[in-house]
């Protein structure tokens, strides 16, 4: 993997990206290869190509497209013209590939298939970020991810200024409306969180009520509370009834339309899984260049 196809405020395992690859490669060439360039393409033809990006928008998934071309054929030559968690202008070369024509051909449409989803999710977040700019608060994405892709999806929004809510079931305790109803309360599912959670790991509770959020407080018990569904003249109240006292988050259909009034609140977080389950995919091709 190239350090200067990672986007600098960014981080991605390389396990991650070449299990991604590996599984993405062997659905796609399935048992006996990519039979039509083994067809018409004489073995040892040389080929030359540009990845573009034929869309404006942020970049996120170059170390893939570099993993992809590689682990079909080791000696492909890849030179970087972006690097993750730039934003371009239509048209923008993002990276030459020069090698043995049959492999290129081989690897072209996981390559592109991983970038174009990708730098669509940073192209997102980057959207969300710029309209609560005027804002502290943050924008975050949330489990809703494609599976098996989660780790490639979220650093893509890290990719796009976004931030991460929690990898998955085991690294934050988020009590939900659920949870709350089988243990019997905010109080009792809260104690019962406390008395297991060590100490690095925070705690997190839903609210949709402002009694909710009262009684979380009484307890003094959570780390954050994340009101779910409340309109801006809600979360301005709890804003204001919190006075800082748990770290604020705001989920449940916040859209590019309404994220600034719900950013204006105060709230400290935003979450939206739309970002990662619904963004569109950027418009990125590969030139030949013979």
């Amino acid at each position: 993997m190239t350090s200067q196809l990672i986007a600098p405020q960014a981080f991605i395992s390389p396990l991650a990206i070449g299990d991604a690859v590996r599984n993405a490669l062997a659905e796609d060439l399935g048992r006996a290869g990519d039979v039509t360039s083994i067809a018409t393409v004489p073995e040892g033809t040389l080929g030359r190509a540009v990845v573009v990006a034929r869309k404006a928008g942020t970049i996120a998934g170059l170390p893939l497209v570099e993993t992809s071309f590689k682990t079909i054929d080791p000696s492909i030559k890849i030179e970087g013209h972006a690097r993750d968690g730039v934003t371009v202008v239509a048209k923008t070369p993002l990276m030459t590939v020069a090698g043995e024509a049959r492999a290129i051909l081989a690897a072209e449409r996981v390559a592109l298939n991983f970038i174009g989803h990708l730098s669509g999710i940073a192209s997102a977040t980057a959207e969300f970020v710029r309209r609560i700019a005027h804002t502290r608060a943050r924008v975050c994405c949330t489990r809703k991810t494609t599976p098996g892709l989660r780790a490639l999806e979220k650093y893509a929004v890290r990719c796009g200024g976004g931030f991460n809510h929690r990898f998955g079931l085991d690294d934050a305790i988020l009590i939900k409306d659920n949870h709350i109803a089988v243990a019997g309360g905010v109080r009792a599912v809260l104690e019962r969180a406390r008395q297991s959670a060590g100490h690095l790991v925070k705690i997190e509770i839903e609210v949709d009520r402002l009694d909710q959020l009262r009684e979380v407080l009484d307890t003094g018990l959570a780390d954050v509370a994340l009101l779910d569904n409340m309109e801006p003249a809600m979360l301005r109240e709890a804003v204001k009834l919190t006075a800082g006292r748990l770290v604020l988050e705001a989920s449940g259909g916040i859209t590019l339309a309404s994220a600034a009034a719900v950013a204006e609140t105060g709230v400290d977080y935003l979450s939206s899984g739309a970002i990662t389950h619904s963004s569109p995919r950027l418009d990125v091709g590969l030139d030949i260049e013979m």
